[in-house]
């Protein structure tokens, strides 16, 4: 575990994406379809609740305030989009993929990612309760400004992930694997499990002290006077 390095050394940044959205086609409407090809449309304001788009890929998409409670998007494909303003309760987004994309003032919980695939992706702003990371990679990945409640990165693989101006509450790494995973940006950084699997992130020096406590327990260290 690193702590308290100077930027820009021994941790090596995210590659934030670059996303430039062409003239979008309004979407029509209608139930998505599993395995659907969306390609260059903007989805305003729907509502996509229980809906089934699993396997579905979105291309150069803008979705905009749309409700996703039980939306059904497991292996689904989220290409060189953005997704503003997304709200809901229990999307199914297990083996999905996000690549090249912004995640932006969304307000989420129980979504369910285990096993997905993040690469150049930018979560800005919003809150998100109970997020379901177990087993999935993330790499390139930016939380920007949000609020993580409880998110379960048990098993995942994090590569070149950073945490920025953001709260992290009650996090579980257990046996996650790091690697350039930058979390002095998190403010507070509460681990509820896994403190032993930070080694390849860097902290602060006073996040350290922060975590005194849980790093002594998980070592069967007592402090006393």
């Amino acid at each position: 575990m690193a702590i308290g390095r100077p930027a820009g050394t021994g941790v090596k940044a995210a590659r934030r994406p670059e996303v430039r959205l062409p003239a979008l086609e309004r979407w029509a409407g209608g139930p998505l379809e599993p395995d659907g090809d969306y390609d260059g449309l903007e989805l305003r304001e729907a509502d996509l609740t229980g809906q089934d788009g699993a396997g579905a890929r979105f291309l150069d998409c803008a979705l905009t305030g749309c409700a996703l409670d039980e939306t059904a998007l497991h292996h689904a494909r989220f290409l060189d989009s953005v997704l503003r303003e997304a709200r809901g309760v229990g999307t199914d987004l297990a083996g999905a993929t996000l690549r090249d994309c912004e995640v932006l003032d969304a307000r989420l919980g129980g979504v369910q990612l285990h096993g997905a695939v993040l690469e150049r992706v930018v979560v800005r702003g919003g809150k998100l309760d109970f997020l379901n990371f177990r087993s999935a990679r993330l790499r390139d990945v930016v939380f920007e400004g949000c609020v993580l409640v409880e998110p379960d990165f048990g098993g995942a693989g994090l590569e070149r992930v950073e945490f920025v101006d953001c709260a992290v509450k009650s996090a579980d790494f257990t046996s996650a694997t790091l690697k350039d995973v930058d979390l002095r940006g998190a403010a507070p950084l509460e681990i509820a499990r896994g403190v032993d699997r930070l080694a390849g992130a860097v902290i602060s020096t006073a996040q350290l002290l922060d975590l005194a406590p849980v790093l002594a327990a998980e070592l069967g260290i007592r402090v006393e006077g």
